[in-house]
């Protein structure tokens, strides 16, 4: 194990990632908090997270930009379902307007956060691609790493991988300058990925796409241009317009979302006629008719109606089935048919993780996230001066960030104000509340990791919530001092 360097400085706040959920959090700290100190330290060697990590076709967002766009930055493109680049170039810009670049350190993985009482600082030790390893103190540490394994994505186990002759790829690993230009390609799932991947490459020169499915999923279809949005801007100052097509835009996915569930059948009906539209002849029952209800799991987006007009151009087909195994020449169905294939992408899924596999602990002790509480949506009960973003599953995820950007703002900016350097939602063993699914989604990622996130109760505090305009009015309004958190002075004398 190499030596490690010696611990040179103490900021004020520790933000892991540079992705959506740390330069959301970085900016709060610029407007809210100016003379805080802080830094940014993300593995990769430039900002974005998964914006920067994911490269197959068409990658693009699977919600609007006027929600999945911060508050306090408009979205100025066109189009409101946006690819990844257009997404990198909106980070890029914001990191520029907020001077964010001097306080983000590349190429530093995070291995550990350890917290001391006695000093109240954590000490975070990182490792950079040669193995040298460093430490820094921060007062306060912010978690933006994401929910899923870089390294590791989740593995179907399909048998015969090793007879195929062409070329198996993962999403999340994509080839450089990959030429798939007239190959038969499987793609192996039915999520978001695989809805993007299938058009892009149908469209862009592959010789036919088939999306191999398990399970159907269930598919809304909307324009990529926000034809409301646009026509504003011409007639708005920009950040009129923005406001008001993001609470437009937020307004009907929660309504789409409580629809789901109070009137599950009215929306598999709205949903299936949809779909009938887009295919007329080519629409197949089997296909398109899931086996759950609309927002069991996420619903899939189609902007401009690609993943059809693919289909119904005779570039892309959807086959319904179990693999059996895969073999020289493709994949062997369970149903006894065979896809034949060049390339097989396995776009099966993510692996989750939780803290981004940071090895967390307070005073010598292992924190078990399993075995703690959400604290309003962002906290941990019992663990001091830590925060993380995990955003909405039926919403767009910045969302979430925007709200715990002002929630803790105001944390800090209280704790200043009250000469006290330690915050800790405190939950003794003899009040823990009763126990709500942290998750109320069937999708299988969700589902394989349900026993690494922390514990959810049926209300807040301790919960981490799925209902975004509740959690505003919470988060903004409720009482820092709120009988639940406690405040300490730290114990030990230490440098300022």
């Amino acid at each position: 194990m190499n030596a490690i360097t010696p611990i040179d400085e103490c900021l004020d706040v520790l933000i892991v990632g540079a992705g959506i959920s740390g330069i959301g959090m970085a900016v709060h700290l610029r407007k809210d908090c100016p003379n805080k100190s802080f830094a940014i330290l993300d593995r990769r060697e430039q900002l974005g997270g998964t914006w920067d990590l994911f490269r197959y076709p068409g990658i693009r967002s699977d919600s609007d930009m006027h929600t999945l766009g911060f508050a306090f930055a408009p979205w100025k493109h066109e189009k409101s379902i946006a690819d990844g680049p257009a997404i990198l170039d909106y980070l890029n810009e914001i990191t520029a307007e907020y001077d964010l670049r001097p306080h983000m350190r590349f190429g530093q993985k995070v291995i550990a956060a350890d917290w001391d009482s006695d000093t109240a600082r954590w000490t975070v030790t990182t490792e950079t691609a040669d193995g040298t390893l460093a430490r820094v103190q921060g007062r306060f540490l912010f978690l933006g790493s994401g929910y899923y394994d870089y390294d590791d994505p989740y593995d179907a186990g399909f048998a015969g991988r090793d007879s195929f002759k062409g070329q198996i790829i993962h999403p999340q690993f994509w080839p450089k300058d990959f030429d798939y230009t007239g190959k038969k390609i499987v793609v192996i799932g039915s999520g978001a990925t695989a809805v993007t991947i299938v058009p892009s490459m149908a469209h862009g020169g592959a010789g036919h796409v088939t999306m191999l499915q398990r399970t159907p999923t269930w598919m809304a279809s909307r324009p990529a241009r926000d034809g409301i949005a646009n026509a504003l801007r011409k007639f708005l100052p920009e950040k009129v317009a923005y406001a008001i097509t993001r609470a437009k835009n937020i307004f009907l996915q929660d309504l789409m979302f409580k629809r789901a569930r109070s009137a599950p059948d009215k929306v598999k009906d709205y949903l299936t006629n949809q779909v009938k539209q887009n295919l007329g002849d080519n629409y197949d029952p089997q296909a398109f008719t899931p086996p759950y209800d609309p927002w069991d799991q996420r619903l899939c987006l189609v902007p401009d109606a690609d993943f059809f007009t693919a289909i119904n151009q005779g570039k892309a087909s959807v086959v319904t089935d179990h693999v059996e195994c895969f073999d020289e020449t493709g994949i062997k169905l369970k149903s006894g048919q065979h896809l034949d294939a060049d390339v097989i992408i396995t776009a099966t899924g993510l692996k989750m993780v939780f803290a981004g596999k940071i090895a967390c602990s307070v005073d010598g002790q292992s924190i078990d996230f399993a075995q703690t509480f959400y604290y309003r949506n962002c906290m941990f009960s019992n663990v001091p001066n830590m925060a993380g973003a995990f955003g909405y599953l039926n919403a767009s995820w910045t969302l979430r960030v925007d709200i715990i950007g002002d929630y803790l703002t105001r944390l800090l900016n209280a704790m200043d104000a009250n000469h006290v350097q330690i915050a800790v939602p405190a939950l003794p063993d003899e009040q823990r509340p009763d126990e709500d699914d942290v998750f109320d989604f069937s999708s299988g990622y969700i589902q394989r990791a349900k026993h690494i996130m922390p514990r959810n109760a049926p209300t807040l505090p301790w919960r981490l919530n799925q209902e975004y305009r509740k959690d505003k009015q919470d988060m903004r309004h409720a009482p820092i001092d709120d009988g639940v958190m406690q405040f300490r002075r730290v114990r030990a004398k230490v440098d300022a």
